[in-house]
Order: C-alpha cells, then sequence, then structure tokens
C-alpha cells in the first residue's frame, strides 16, 4: 500500500482531477480502493455499471470495442489505457459500452459510485459545501467544457463596460474614485486565463511567473472561452499557455510557469516604504459615498459608482489627490485586500492578486501628463507578473506602482506587493498604450 502522499501526487496529475479544488483530491485520496487484476482478468464487461471511476495506477488495460468515453491521453493508444488513464461512470444508471481487459498485471484506484459527487464541487477552489464564497471567488468561477477547455461567467452582479479590452479606456476626472468600472474588464481576462491554466497542473505546483498579451478587443457581454495548451510537465516545473477566444479568434494569451515549492537561497534587498496603517484610512466605501456628491463627476456615472459592489478593499493615503486632470509625479502607493474570507487554496490567492494587479497599474502613467479639460485613453499591451513569497490576498498587502517612463505612446509601469510584515511578495510590469482622447464631432442642430 502506497502512502497518502504519494497517492495524492499521483492524482494530482490526471487531467480530470486537476480542474478539482485541491481539498477534494486530499479526500479523493483517502477514499479510493485499490483493486487488482491478473494478466487477461476482466476489469468491467460490457453492460455492467462497474464499481466507479477507475484510474489506472499501475500496469496496461486493453478495450474490446470501441468506446468514445474513454479519456486516453495519446490517440494513438485509444484500445490501450496506461497510467494515469482512467474509464467508468460517476452514477448506477450508466453501463460500460465495451469490455476492459488487463494487459499486464494492473492496479486501479477506484472512487465508488457513492462518492461521485466528489467530483462535481460548486466550488473550482473549495470543496467545503458550507464555505460562503466571497465576491471574488464568484466571479473567479470557470465551467469546464473539456480537460483543457473553460467558459468564463459574467456574474450578473458584475460591474461592467462595453468592451472587455482593447476598446478605448478614458480617464475621466477622478481615475481613483472608481477604478473598477475602467479597469475590471482586463482583470477579468487575466485571471480567467490564469485559473484555467491553474486547473490543468498538479495542485503542487504554484505559478512563480506569468505573461499576458492583449490582442484584439472582446465583447463583455458575449462569454470567452479558454483553451489551455500543456506545453510542458516536469517533475519540478510545468508551463502553460491559454489562449482566450471569442468568435474563434484568439483576443488574448497568457503564458504561465509553475514550480513545486523547494527550499533554496532566499535575499531581499528592497524594504516596504513606510505607509499609515490601513486601518486609519478611508475605505472605498466612505470614497465611493464621497463621490456621489462630487459635482465634477457626471450624474450618472456617481449612481452607478455607489450602485456597483466591490471585490477588494483599496485604502489610498489621499484618497482625494490623484486627478488626471492635474499633472502630479508618475507614482502611487496604496493598501488593498479582497473582500470577505477566501479559501485557502494558494492558487486562488494568487489570481486575486493578479486581478488586483491590473486595476489603476498603468494609468499611473498619466499622472505626469494630467492637464485640466484633456481627456486621456489608454490600454493595455501587455502585463508581466512574478510571485516571490506565498501570501494571502485577503490580508493586506501594499501595492507600490511607479511609472519611470513614457513613450511613443507607451506608458510603462513596474510595480511591488508587500505583506504587513514587510515581504517581497508579488512583482510586476506593464505597458499600455496612452494617448489624447479624440475629440467628439459636435452634433449639428436641427432647423426643424
Amino acid at each position: 500500500m502506497e502512502s497518502f502522499v504519494v497517492v495524492i501526487q499521483f492524482l494530482a496529475n490526471i487531467p480530470l482531477l486537476q480542474r478539482l479544488p485541491s481539498s477534494s483530491i486530499d479526500k479523493i485520496a483517502q477514499l479510493v480502493q485499490y483493486k487488482h487484476y491478473k494478466v487477461n482478468e476482466y476489469v468491467v464487461r460490457e453492460g455492467e455499471t462497474g464499481d466507479g471511476i477507475y484510474f489506472i495506477w499501475q500496469g496496461e488495460a486493453k478495450v474490446h470495442g470501441y468506446n468514445n468515453v474513454f479519456k486516453v491521453e495519446d490517440r494513438s493508444l485509444e484500445r490501450r489505457l496506461k497510467p494515469y488513464d482512467y474509464f467508468g461512470h460517476g452514477d448506477l444508471t450508466s453501463c460500460h459500452e465495451a469490455d476492459i481487459m488487463a494487459l499486464t498485471k494492473l492496479t486501479c484506484l477506484v472512487l465508488l459510485h457513492e462518492h461521485s459527487s466528489l467530483l462535481q464541487p460548486k466550488s473550482i477552489w473549495t470543496a467545503d459545501e458550507t464555505h460562503k464564497a466571497s465576491l471574488m471567488e464568484r466571479i473567479l468561477h470557470l465551467e469546464p467544457i473539456e480537460v483543457n477547455i473553460f467558459r468564463g461567467i459574467t456574474l450578473p452582479d458584475t460591474p461592467r463596460t462595453t468592451k472587455v479590452f482593447g476598446g478605448q479606456m478614458t480617464g475621466q476626472a477622478c481615475f481613483c474614485t472608481h477604478p473598477f468600472l475602467f479597469f475590471l474588464p482586463f482583470s477579468l481576462v487575466i485571471i480567467c486565463a490564469l485559473a484555467a491554466a491553474i486547473k490543468t497542473v498538479d495542485c503542487g505546483k504554484l505559478v512563480h511567473s506569468l505573461h499576458n498579451y492583449f490582442l484584439l478587443a472582446g465583447e463583455l457581454d458575449m462569454p470567452i472561452v479558454y483553451q489551455v495548451h500543456r506545453l510542458r510537465d516536469g517533475n519540478s516545473f510545468a508551463t502553460r499557455r491559454v489562449d482566450a477566444l471569442q468568435k474563434g479568434n484568439v483576443i488574448f494569451t497568457l503564458l504561465a510557469s509553475f514550480q513545486k515549492e523547494e527550499i533554496g537561497f532566499e535575499h531581499q534587498e528592497v524594504t516596504m516604504p513606510s505607509a499609515p496603517a490601513p486601518d486609519t484610512l478611508l475605505s472605498m466605501e466612505e470614497l465611493r459615498q464621497r463621490s456621489y456628491s462630487d459635482p465634477r463627476l457626471p450624474g450618472n456615472y456617481r449612481s452607478k459608482v455607489v450602485i456597483d459592489p466591490w471585490p477588494v478593499d483599496m485604502r489610498f493615503y489621499e484618497p482625494t489627490g490623484y486627478l488626471v486632470e492635474t499633472k502630479t509625479p508618475g507614482s502611487l502607493s496604496f493598501w488593498l485586500k479582497a473582500q470577505g474570507e477566501l479559501s485557502d487554496d494558494p492558487g486562488l490567492h494568487r489570481c486575486v492578486a493578479a486581478f488586483i494587479s491590473d486595476l489603476i497599474l498603468i494609468a499611473v502613467s498619466l499622472k505626469p501628463h494630467g492637464k485640466k479639460g484633456v481627456i486621456t485613453t489608454f490600454i493595455s499591451l501587455d502585463h508581466t507578473m512574478w510571485f516571490h513569497r506565498s501570501f494571502r490576498a485577503d490580508e493586506w498587502l501594499l501595492y507600490v506602482i511607479e511609472s519611470p517612463s513614457a513613450s511613443s505612446g507607451r506608458g510603462f509601469c513596474s510595480a511591488k506587493m508587500y505583506n504587513q510584515k514587510g515581504q517581497l511578495v508579488v512583482s510586476l510590469i506593464q505597458e499600455g498604450l496612452i494617448r489624447k482622447a479624440k475629440a467628439q464631432q459636435p452634433v449639428a442642430k436641427s432647423n426643424l
């Protein structure tokens, strides 16, 4: 009998199970039963229900008769099943459509029918049915279509704009009053693509770097399909590419690298800048109430600011001091964290940091160019992140942004995230297109 840890490592490398919460894999590892078969012994016969879902641990099996429900990683071996392949049904109403026979000595781990509900958790982040998902977790829900394909879901209470990205995002009078109205769509695509990548990797490997490229504009009211490409699976590292598709077109690409945790050299040469404690600063709810009475903002905008839910709590040092219409240094620091308590999956916390990182970032490159009466537009071109240390995104992080350069219509920003202990947990870089908005043509008055 193999150790529990070895069983978890085996199950975590089965594509069907990688999309589950890591806590679900732990439960499955506790419940699976070992079943051993001799050479030429039948595992299941055509017309039988079998015992549940069979995961081949050791040896090989042969399928007698074509059956398109068998998930074989190598299609050239369609009638031969090998370790990490699986077969069976999660319910007692379905029968096998072919005989399966052991070609060699065969060992299967079997998840019985009575436990098949573990394969369909309510959340992709936790198996705890009593956990009350925060808005951030609900935004990060993906619908699995196939092993490597997911569909993003737009919640009815998610703040919206007309374009997912690639359209003109306009910096109005106060870009920090309600940044979600400008930046949320960019962030949604990043985190959904990252979540899709995470859900195809052994849960023992955590994302340590990602590179994003925004290619085409996308429509917010149309589902985005995320196609994951498994580029590499090694002992210590794994690499994934995710293409986000709408209408058959790739509108966004993410490249992510994952690493198994290991102990090695460590140093940190940067120091977290001093900042007032987040609890002493105004919350976003308080800022939103203030913006409701700000005469510089359009009335319909002020109403939307108050209505839209916020998945992130952001605490600015000087909440009323960052105006796009005023020329200010190209830097910005503030505290942030996810609203509510997140489940413990470390992949979730890195997704939330990716979501947060895209908020406001490229707009900081516009601060040195602020001028009253001048409206600017900006769109993200690429976005890169490195995760240095583990952290919780539902605990305060200090986000420090700088824009050292802008040229050729492109703004460049670099940023760091620190936890409250002063540890550097995330570094990131973003480049975006920044321009003056084109003046709208005046509408001719009617002579009638």
